[in-house]
């Protein structure tokens, strides 16, 4: 089984399922800006528009998740962990009304991990229909 370069914890997932719940169909974005720039966004899905400049990392809890191209650069040799804390971020994302904020963990891959990665897509390209 390829190695995910996405993981979510199960508190985040249980935020996920609240925001769902008032939102529907959920996504991520990470991009590559400072302070709240870096921590990865909460949109209904389509409400963020991703192109050629984004790529697709994965799917968490149903959620499609992207990151800047220029950022996941810096990244692809990472394995990434959505997770939520108490605390309210500056941003556009949906959770910040519950007084939470997603961010991220990480970890980088072992040399056996990379030898079998999740393929990723340029955001204009990501397999939409992936279950």
């Amino acid at each position: 089984m390829p190695t995910p370069r996405v993981l979510v914890t199960t508190a985040a997932e249980a935020t996920i399922d609240l925001l769902r719940d008032e939102h529907g169909p959920l996504m991520f974005h990470q991009s590559g800006g400072c302070c709240d720039g870096s921590s990865p966004m909460c949109f209904a899905k389509g409400e963020f528009r991703v192109g050629g400049n984004d790529t697709w990392l994965g799917r968490i809890h149903g959620c499609d998740f992207f990151m800047s191209a220029s950022q996941f650069e810096y990244w692809k040799h990472t394995q990434l962990t959505v997770d939520v804390v108490k605390g309210r971020g500056a941003s556009f994302s949906l959770e910040i009304p519950l007084g939470v904020r997603f961010l991220i963990r990480s970890r980088l891959f072992t040399e056996d991990e990379e030898k079998d990665m999740e393929p990723v897509y340029a955001g204009d390209e990501y397999p939409e229909m992936a279950v």
